[in-house]
């Protein structure tokens, strides 16, 4: 698991949410709905990763168990 990938892609989904949120206050709502859909993605992928790691940390430890 690269914690540095996640923290990145997690810094990154909040701030296209930060830039979303803003530009939906200041009325431009095409633009705000468009960082909030990248702040989606951002966030589903770093999720993604997230469970990457878990699923790699598992079969190393299966692994370990088989070769007992």
């Amino acid at each position: 698991m690269d914690k540095e990938k996640i923290r990145t892609k997690g810094r990154e989904a909040a701030e296209f949410s930060k830039q979303g949120v803003e530009l939906i206050k200041a009325g431009k709502y095409k633009e705000g709905h468009s960082y909030m859909r990248r702040a989606y993605l951002a966030s589903k992928e770093c999720q993604s990763l997230i469970n990457e790691g878990r699923v790699q940390k598992t079969l190393e430890q299966f692994e370990e168990i088989q070769a007992s």
